[in-house]
């Protein structure tokens, strides 16, 4: 197990280093360097589109990379999406800019998106599913958990990198190609998960449904036939998750540097500490999961959710470093406590048969409704010389929806009524 879940935080870290780098990277300098003609909200408000093309793709990934996991073992995901992600990372580090290429220059950052999106679609359910059937039962939200820090692994390492080149480089060097560094590194990073997971097995549960011939012909169709009123319930329940990890980490990063003023390395710094608490608290939240419940702790962080989003927005207005990571520090706390659970509680909701698509598929429609959105949404509301108010409204409004959702799915803690539950909640 100890092996499985390093290998799978290995490869969520690298996928998420991919996707985070570019959410920084159009944070702070895409806009100019792609969309000079516009205005510089309007500039933010493009780059952020096309940071939001990697979240539309990722519903068609978890689609075509479910089809494959579900038909031929969690295990090929793992190696089709790390490439397909990792190879459209290098690239977009090499697309020149609109001073340079003209409007085929953005057009090639969208496609580049798109299949980033596409890839990363595919790898979350991989990893989790290849951990999840493989833990035991009464530490499944635990060792489920390893591949849910690889994304704070990844945020850390994507932005830690952006900050010494912001540090280390003049604005002009770091607008001219200073940014492309962490993008070309993606090659290396793939390279080595790439090797990280070429000795994993197979999970005990697709080998015996390969065996009995029991594997879906159609996996997709059985989702949307027997399943949908859980992919909508689960994807709209984790939107919250996405909405305020993105709201953080992308939004007031933008929010902070072009509104208050505030120094690049400043708000990185911020944002990158209150990331490194989320990923320490991880497995304690997970550990708390195996004990009392998925869904306690899921109702719980959607709760402290909806009464800190206006805090943390009057905080972020601030604009002290310390105040603001106060305010970052307890939204992703919040933020964890959902999220530390639901790489358990989404396979357990899904027979084996389907998992792989309908965790997937839900998951990442999540991603439409809270990632994509969210940082778009929020820089339209964030105008005028008081504090966004009209941001902590949407991300409580958001935190609300998924309060319900949550409230309408089963419990699924293993136990003598498991099955009955899961049975239920396929149901």
């Amino acid at each position: 197990m100890v092996r499985l879940a390093a290998a799978s935080l290995a490869g969520t870290a690298i996928e998420f280093y991919d996707f985070f780098v570019y959410g920084t990277a159009a944070a702070l300098v895409l806009g100019p360097l792609f969309f000079p003609t516009f205005s510089p909200v309007a500039g933010t408000l493009a780059a952020f589109g096309t940071f939001a093309i990697g979240f539309l793709s990722r519903p068609l990934g978890s689609i075509l990379f479910g089809h494959i996991g579900d038909r031929h073992g969690r295990r090929p995901v793992m190696f089709a999406s790390l490439v397909l992600t990792g190879a459209a990372t290098v690239a977009v580090g090499c697309v020149p800019s609109y001073e340079t290429l003209g409007v085929a220059a953005p057009v090639l950052l969208l496609v580049l998106r798109f299949l980033q999106g596409l890839g990363l679609g595919g790898e979350w359910g991989g990893a989790v599913l290849l951990t999840a059937e493989h833990a035991p039962e009464r530490r499944r939200a635990l060792w489920a958990s390893f591949p849910q820090i690889g994304p704070s692994v990844g945020f850390l390492l994507a932005n830690g990198v952006m900050l010494a080149l912001s540090a280390g480089l003049s604005d002009a060097q770091f607008r001219e190609w200073g940014w492309r560094v962490p993008f070309w590194a993606a090659g290396l990073l793939a390279a080595g998960g790439l090797l990280l997971r070429t000795s994993l097995a197979e999970t005990p549960q697709f080998r015996e449904l390969a065996e009995s011939g029991n594997r879906a012909s159609a996996p997709l169709v059985e989702v949307a036939r027997g399943h949908w009123r859980l992919v909508l319930l689960t994807a709209g329940a984790l939107a919250v998750g996405y909405a305020i990890f993105y709201a953080v980490s992308t939004w007031a990063l933008a929010y902070g540097t072009e509104q208050l003023g505030v120094s690049r390395t400043v708000m990185l710094v911020c944002v990158m500490a209150a990331v490194a608490i989320k990923g320490a608290v991880t497995p304690f939240a997970a550990m708390l999961g195996d004990r009392y419940g998925r869904r306690p702790l899921c109702l719980t962080g959607c709760a402290a959710a909806a009464l800190w989003m206006f805090p943390m927005v009057g905080l972020l207005h601030t604009g002290r470093p310390l105040l603001m990571f106060l305010g970052f520090t307890g939204a992703l706390l919040a933020f964890i406590t959902m999220f530390a659970v639901v790489a358990a509680y989404l396979p357990e909701l899904y027979e084996p048969r389907v998992r792989c698509t309908g965790a997937a598929v839900g998951y990442n429609l999540a991603g439409v409704l809270g990632g994509a959105v969210t940082p778009i949404v929020a820089t339209a509301a964030a105008g005028g010389p008081g504090p966004p108010w009209g941001v902590a409204a949407y991300l409580t409004g958001i935190s609300l929806l998924s309060l319900g959702c949550f409230a309408l799915l089963p419990e699924t803690l293993p136990g003598p009524s498991v099955e009955p539950v899961m049975e239920s909640a396929a149901a």
